[in-house]
């Protein structure tokens, strides 16, 4: 955003999208009020007629700033003031007068929006030229351990990646402990400050559910035969089935070709999930040959999957969540451990693509997660346990020799390398980039 700031002076508008509660609104507020001299915010959630019928006709702009000014009884200075389209979408016409205010030049311009590029939100405007957009994610790891009030651990876990070195096995319990926590909480601000104020893991549970409720609400008004929330709520299950790409007919029956489409894009665009495209040759450029047809789908936010896992209690009882804070659970968590690492490659900035061949008649190889480094490729394979095996990943490099750059074994463990692979403990996946 200050990068945005600085750069743009006012000959772009910053366009921050991301899902529901997420924090969007709260950042931009903070930004607002630090770095200009004054803001107004206008939340198209609860803006009057009156103020959405402003941007019908953009005629008169000085009639426009005189009657923000006064409705919001807030002085705006030529150059030092920022007006925050708040929720955008709730007013395409809004979005569409970004040009011309844009071109006026007098002031800065903030949006943001959830389910922003769908079809019905932008049917009939002219999408501005003049934005620049950011996808805003949960909270990373590292900024949840800046909310718990720890700024020292992700400078001493750079230094083991950066030296590939490990701490030893004390350190590494402490971490992952460390790393579970954030698995149950997630990085929805809320969930988080709901644990900050109340130590109480169900308590954020139930605070978790709330947000998956708002989520199906938005999922129902887009889609009213309630497909698209099925899609969303089968994500956990079609994981752990560990199967080589998501099956939409094993959730939705009967459903027509280009409609399936429809609910998938409206999904992905969400933001409340991440895709993951199969990548036919893996090689560096892999959206050169991204399969459509073949995709996993993880939840943006962990911690959300977690509570979408025991979706068929009322509440995630705390014996639950203790044991997989304690790592005693007995289920394959393989695929949980999968969605944190999905969540932190997206956070780092990565697009997901994996890859899946035969090795026999009845058995895949598969890697869990392919990036692109420079000309070469680094696969990863991801272990919720502490094995040291790595079938799939040498099966890559003796099929791929020339493309790779670094294999990863994402684990339980302490850093450490063997003959061809760096063994990763999973708190470190977040700093590959």
């Amino acid at each position: 955003m200050l990068d945005w700031k600085s750069e743009s002076k006012g000959k772009s508008a910053l366009l921050i999208e991301g899902a529901r509660r997420i924090g969007k609104s709260t950042i931009v507020k903070q930004f607002a009020q630090k770095e200009y001299k004054s803001y107004i915010l206008i939340d198209f959630n609860i803006a009057g007629s009156k103020t959405i019928s402003l941007f019908d006709n953009l005629n008169d702009l000085n009639f426009l700033f005189v009657w923000l000014q006064a409705e919001y009884n807030t002085t705006l200075f030529e150059r030092k003031s920022v007006i925050v389209f708040d929720e955008v979408q709730q007013c395409p016409k809004a979005r569409q007068a970004i040009k011309y205010l844009v071109a006026d030049g007098r002031y800065d311009y903030i949006e943001t929006g959830s389910l922003i590029s769908i079809h019905k939100n932008v049917s009939d405007i002219t999408i501005p030229s003049e934005e620049e957009r950011i996808c805003m994610n949960p909270m990373d790891y590292e900024e949840f351990r800046w909310a718990l009030g720890d700024h020292t651990s992700l400078d001493i876990m750079r230094y083991m990646l950066t030296n590939t070195k490990g701490l030893g096995d004390d350190i590494n319990r402490k971490y992952m402990r460390d790393l579970r926590l954030y698995m149950l909480i997630g990085g929805m601000p809320q969930a988080v400050s709901e644990y900050l104020d109340t130590n109480s893991l169900e308590a954020v549970d139930k605070t978790k559910r709330k947000i998956i409720d708002l989520y199906e609400e938005d999922f129902n008004k887009l889609d009213k035969t309630g497909k698209l929330g099925k899609l969303f709520v089968s994500i956990p299950s079609q994981l752990s089935r560990n199967a080589n790409r998501f099956a939409p007919s094993s959730v939705i029956k009967g459903v027509e070709p280009d409609k399936l489409r429809d609910l998938l894009i409206c999904l992905e665009q969400s933001r409340t999930v991440n895709f993951s495209y199969h990548a036919d040759d893996p090689n560096v450029g892999m959206s050169l040959s991204r399969d459509d047809s073949r995709f996993k789908i993880y939840l943006a936010d962990t911690g959300l999957f977690i509570t979408l896992c025991f979706w068929d209690k009322d509440f995630t009882d705390n014996i639950i969540y203790q044991k997989l804070l304690t790592d005693k659970l007995q289920t394959n968590l393989g695929y949980i451990y999968e969605n944190l690492v999905a969540q932190m490659l997206v956070a780092a900035g990565n697009k997901l693509f994996y890859y899946t061949w035969a090795k026999d008649e009845k058995h895949n190889y598969e890697i869990d997660f392919l990036l692109s480094r420079k000309n070469k490729l680094c696969p990863i394979e991801v272990k919720s346990s502490g094995y040291t095996t790595h079938a799939s990943l040498d099966a890559f490099i003796q099929k791929f020799s020339s493309r790779i750059d670094t294999p990863y074994l994402i684990y339980t463990k302490d850093l450490r390398r063997d003959s061809t692979t760096t063994l990763l403990p999973a708190y470190l996946a977040q700093l590959l980039k």
